[in-house]
C-alpha cells in the first residue's frame, strides 16, 4: 500500500502542473489567433452586413449601469454611425419576465442615435455559444462584426470560425482590471469550457425556434 501511495503522491503534482499548462496554453492560443481581427477603431473594421452584439446585464445590483454594457453599446453605436454595418443583431438573455437583455440593448442603442428599424432582437442568446449559433442558423448571418469586450471576443470569434462564419471583432472601451478582474479570470475558465463543449460534448444551442429575418435598416442616415 505504501509504494502505491507514494506513486500517487508524485503523480498528483505532475497532473496539476499538466492541467495548468494545458489551460494556460489554450488560453494564450485562442487570444493570439484572433488578435489581428480585433480592433477598437471603427475605421479598422471591414464593412459587414451585420453587427452581432453579445448581451450582458444593463445594471449591476444597486451600483448603477454595468460598465461592460455601456462599453458594448457605445461600441455598437459607433460602428453603425461609421457606416461599417447596416444592421445590428442584439442577442441576450430573456429567461425571466423581469430580465430582458435584448430590450435593454435596443433601448441603449436608440438612446445613442441608432434607429430601432436597424435593430433586431434575439431573445434566446443565453450565452455566447447560443448567440453565435442562432445568428447563423436562425437569422441567416454568415458575415458579421461581433461586438463585445476585448477579453470576450477571442472566444466568440473562435466559436464563429468553427462554424465557417466570416467574422471580425470590435471591442468596446476596455474596462479596467479593478472593475473587471473577476470577469476576466472567469473568461479563462469559460474558454476551457467552450473547448470541452466543442471537441468533446458537441453542445448545441439551448433554443432554436423558427428561422427569422433581420429587421430592414433604414435607407438613409
Amino acid at each position: 500500500m505504501q509504494p502505491l501511495i507514494k506513486r500517487l503522491t508524485r503523480f498528483v503534482p505532475l497532473a496539476l502542473l499538466a492541467g495548468v499548462l494545458l489551460v494556460t496554453s489554450f488560453n494564450v492560443w485562442i487570444v493570439l489567433r484572433s488578435r489581428s481581427r480585433i480592433t477598437g477603431d471603427p475605421a479598422g473594421v471591414p464593412a459587414a452586413p451585420v453587427a452581432l452584439v453579445l448581451g450582458t446585464s444593463r445594471n449591476v445590483g444597486s451600483s448603477g449601469i454595468n460598465v461592460h454594457w455601456r462599453a458594448r453599446m457605445d461600441a455598437a453605436a459607433a460602428l453603425w454611425k461609421a457606416g461599417r454595418v447596416k444592421q445590428i443583431l442584439v442577442s441576450g438573455d430573456n429567461r425571466r419576465a423581469d430580465y430582458n437583455e435584448p430590450r435593454d440593448m435596443r433601448d441603449g442603442l436608440v438612446e445613442r442615435g441608432v434607429p430601432s428599424s436597424a435593430i433586431t432582437l434575439d431573445y434566446a442568446g443565453l450565452r455566447t455559444l447560443d448567440s453565435v449559433i442562432r445568428a447563423q442558423e436562425i437569422f441567416g448571418v454568415q458575415d458579421c462584426v461581433i461586438v463585445s469586450d476585448d477579453f470576450h471576443l477571442p472566444r466568440a470569434l473562435w466559436l464563429a470560425d468553427r462554424r465557417g462564419m466570416a467574422v471580425t471583432g470590435f471591442q468596446g472601451r476596455p474596462v479596467s482590471w479593478e472593475d473587471s478582474g473577476k470577469t476576466r479570470v472567469r473568461e479563462w475558465l469559460a474558454r476551457i469550457n467552450a473547448a470541452l463543449e466543442e471537441w468533446v460534448l458537441g453542445t448545441g444551442a439551448r433554443h432554436y425556434g423558427e428561422k427569422q429575418t433581420l429587421t430592414a435598416p433604414r435607407q438613409t442616415r
